[in-house]
Parts: structure tokens; sequence; C-alpha cells
């Protein structure tokens, strides 16, 4: 039986970070779906399409990974996919509770989808999309911190 876990977020943009999660999650299971959230309450910097081609250009030539745009809940997207886990990525503690509360209501919409926490490694840790935003308007240097699709975009966006 294949193992399938959804990997969502609003990935604006989507970081190193973002990248570590989903490589050390494909330790755990077969393939996974990156769900790039339409998520406008955040007003996102990067419309959805442009996440969306980010991560795949990311992760283009990745068999296991396959990236797709979605709205609604996230649980309807684990059984368009059959995906039996959502995958998580936590930086510091600040992160776990919200992340806690919404692996509640997951459960309570779909107890058969577990949620899968991964820890961010120690030099991830300090890095966010909001973050990157912020500094790349500002000038400064984020090529360590963001995939080269990101690069080449923000530095479209602020040249």
């Amino acid at each position: 039986m294949t193992r399938i876990a959804i990997y969502p977020g609003t990935f604006d943009p989507i970081t190193l970070g973002h990248v570590d999660v989903v490589l050390r999650g494909l330790k755990l299971v077969d393939h996974i779906v990156i769900g790039v959230a339409e998520n406008t309450a955040k007003r996102p910097l990067f419309d959805l399409q442009t996440r969306l081609d980010m991560v795949k250009e990311t992760f283009a030539g990745e068999s296991r990974i396959k990236a797709v745009a979605f709205s609604g809940l996230l649980v309807e997207l684990a059984h368009e996919f059959g995906a039996g886990a959502i995958l998580r990525g936590l930086r510091a503690a600040s992160d776990f509770e919200y992340e806690f509360q919404m692996a509640t209501m997951n459960r309570r919409l779909d107890a058969s989808i577990e949620t899968v926490f991964v820890m961010a490694r120690e030099d991830y840790t300090f890095v966010s999309s909001r973050f990157i935003r912020e500094i790349a308007s500002m000038g400064g240097d984020v090529s360590s911190l963001v995939p080269r699709p990101v690069l080449q975009r923000l530095h479209e966006l602020h040249d």
C-alpha cells in the first residue's frame, strides 16, 4: 500500500525550510502532495499560480512529489489523493500551539488522517516566508534561504 502525505501551506514563498521538511518527510511516506493554499486572508505577495509554479519548479524531477493548488478543507484534499497523513513542520515552541489546534480540528473532521510533525533543522528554525518577503523587499540577500525559482521571482519583483 502506498503511503501518501499532504504538506499544506501558503508557501509565499516556499523556503529551504519547507524543502527540508518535504525531503525529510519522504523518509516517512512514499509520496507527498504539496497543497498550495489559496488563503486570500493572508494577502499573499505572490498570486496562487506563481506560488504553485515556484513549488513545482523547486521539486522538478522528483517523482514522489506533486504540487497542487487548493482551497477548502485540508481533509478534503487528503481524501482526494488518498492521503493518510498531514505533514507539518515545527520551527519553535511558538509554532506548536497553532499546529496542535489545527491537528486537533483535522482529527475531529477525519480521525483516520494522522498529523505528523517534523522538527525544523536548527539552521532553518529562524526562516519564515514573512521574513524572506521583508528582507527581500529591503534588498537583503536571501539566496541561502530560498530555492532558485523563488530567488528569481523575488529579483523580478524587487529589481
